[in-house]
């Protein structure tokens, strides 16, 4: 009988996804002959045991392999709670009689899969995504530089009608409670301003340096960039209530605008965009592509060797690998405000917040 893997892909969708799974299908199957089994929607998908059979022959169209090139994830996700159904998931899994599972997500993704695994005894092994780079252990994830590339091309984009009508321009990103998306995508735009929420920042400095950018350009134009997870100038979380009594943030980008157009009694006009979910899709860049194909291929590694409760990682150059239980136990990856990003986005004279 062969071995049976399954994979899925659990959390928000990002680019790089597919071609995380197409590694998992050339390797498992090249390497090691391995048959993988595609879960459809992650836990909704083992609770109605929809799942198909995936093969190198299935993801390659003569010659075509649109699987390296399309954003998302063609397995389909979830990213949010399904009911107290645990009890059906585990039965599920059973049910399909599978050996491993390869599981690609977030941090809590990973915790409540690394969790329902040692609950009911699966042989798991990570692989992390997310274009909050906020996956610990990991120095990134499958889907972040392709988050980076969207913000960075918003900036640019922003900057033209900034320039032209004299305008501040804010633009506030995705990230939850982790700045290294607005960081490395402000650094990468020619950002102004960025504002994180690992580091407190007030108004007046904020007007200081867009009064810097004034007189360096001699006129009234910067570009902000402001995480989702910013305190508004009061310390209050900005946050959005949809129409089902959801509770999401969102919004901190147009309070900074106002903020900043209220401080400086109307001198400044600012205007603010909310880039929201185009951050998530798009094509992968060519890192992510090869970020996840390097990701697959260990995690493959892994459960040939039967080395289960493990993540992939990457440190450095290398891709390796770490225990899901220290990458639970550290929770969510925040900038380090003593980073050598920030030292550099300082260095190049953009404000980072109040020393």
């Amino acid at each position: 009988m062969s071995y049976r893997l399954g994979v899925l892909t659990s959390g928000g969708d990002c680019p790089g996804l597919n071609a995380a799974i197409r590694a998992v299908v050339r390797c498992a199957e090249n390497e090691y002959g391995f048959r993988v089994i595609g879960i459809e929607d992650a836990g909704r998908g083992l609770i109605e045991r929809r799942v198909r059979e995936l093969t190198v022959e299935q993801i390659d169209s003569n010659g075509f392999d649109p699987m390296l090139s399309t954003g998302g994830t063609f397995l389909g996700s979830i990213n949010k709670s399904i009911g107290d159904v645990e009890d059906q998931i585990i039965a599920g899994y059973r049910a399909l009689d599978i050996d491993a599972l390869i599981a690609i997500g977030g941090d809590g993704s990973m915790a409540i899969l690394h969790g329902r695994a040692r609950a009911a005894g699966w042989d798991m092994v990570g692989i992390p995504k997310t274009i909050d780079n906020d996956v610990a252990c990991t120095d990134f994830a499958i889907g972040f530089d392709s988050a980076v590339r969207t913000v960075t091309t918003a900036i640019e984009y922003l900057r033209t009608t900034g320039v032209s009508h004299d305008r501040v321009v804010v633009l506030e990103t995705m990230g939850r409670h982790a700045g290294h998306l607005a960081l490395h995508g402000g650094i990468a735009g020619g950002a102004d301003a960025i504002l994180i929420p690992e580091i407190p920042y007030t108004v007046d400095g904020l007007l200081r340096a867009v009064e810097r950018t004034r007189i360096f350009r001699d006129h009234t134009f910067a570009v902000v960039v402001v995480a989702e997870g910013v305190a508004s100038p009061d310390g209050e979380a900005v946050t959005d209530t949809d129409r089902l009594g959801r509770t999401r943030l969102g919004g901190v980008g147009h309070v900074i605008a106002d903020a900043l157009g209220g401080a400086s009694g109307g001198v400044i006009e600012a205007r603010a965009t909310v880039l929201g979910y185009v951050q998530r899709g798009g094509p992968p860049t060519p890192s992510d592509v090869i970020l996840a194909s390097k990701f697959g291929k260990r995690a493959v590694d892994l459960v040939a060797q039967r080395s289960f409760g493990r993540m992939v990682a990457l440190h450095g150059a290398t891709v390796d690998d770490v225990p899901l239980d220290d990458v639970v136990a550290a929770g969510s990856r925040h900038v380090d405000p003593e980073s050598q990003t920030l030292q550099v986005a300082r260095a190049l004279g953009i404000y980072v917040g109040d020393r």
